[in-house]
């Protein structure tokens, strides 16, 4: 039997991970969380001593035999990096910066690419990203593009960052959010932009819950139709 693909797409900090992760579960379907995988690249990239901006090393870095791979314990996700769990190192500020800055590299891009697809023609997948129903699955069964204002999702990164005990400011972290809704909107490989066919989702005025109930049912509706 065919695969299903469901693809959601999305500016930074829109909650597209949360989401799409509670939503596989409910719905049986593997999550690929295909920002987790540029982080990773980005931590390499980081590792390796490359620079933000110096886009001319990452080839090299991609080069030494690099791998990254998803697996899933007791429902889990876990992202590996040659074999080692990289899963809470890649979820710091710094490695947002770090993925949004090689997520616009073409051979970074092209890296992933492969296994992404693989993924969507072995599992019935929800993947989430900036380009997933435009570039990675524009043949996917369901595409969603969620989003939500500048300030809405800058007040929730906020608040996480608190309670991570991360010292920023709400003015900080709204002015970061807008630069990479800039950066993304405007790279010249694959950038952040809704597709033609995807049902637009905006969670601004939402809660959590009400968000993952509005996706859940853009995809219910679209299997069973």
């Amino acid at each position: 039997m065919k695969s299903i693909a469901v693809a959601i797409d999305g500016p930074s900090g829109a909650g597209k991970s949360t989401i799409a992760r509670a939503a596989a579960g409910h719905l049986g379907f593997v999550y690929v969380d295909t920002g987790a995988m540029y982080r990773t690249i980005g931590l390499a990239v980081c590792r390796a001593g490359v620079q933000l901006g110096e886009t001319e090393k990452i080839p090299s870095v991609l080069d030494t035999g690099l791998q990254v791979s998803l697996q899933y314990q007791d429902g889990v996700q876990h992202v590996l990096l040659n074999g080692e769990d990289v899963s809470g190192l890649i979820r710091t500020p710094e490695m947002s910066k770090y993925a949004s800055f090689v997520s616009a590299v073409p051979a970074v891009r092209a890296f992933l690419l492969d296994t992404q697809r693989e993924m969507a023609r072995t599992y019935n997948v929800i993947m989430d990203g900036r380009d997933i129903g435009t570039v990675i699955l524009p043949d996917a069964e369901v595409k969603i593009f969620l989003t939500a204002s500048p300030e809405a999702r800058a007040r929730r990164r906020f608040l996480e960052l608190q309670e991570k005990g991360e010292q920023v400011t709400y003015e900080e972290v709204l002015a970061d959010m807008i630069q990479r809704d800039h950066d993304d909107e405007t790279r010249a490989a694959a950038p952040l932009k809704q597709a033609e066919d995807a049902v637009l989702v905006d969670t601004s005025d939402l809660t959590l819950e009400q968000s993952m109930e509005a996706v859940e049912a853009v995809v219910r509706r679209a299997l069973e139709g």
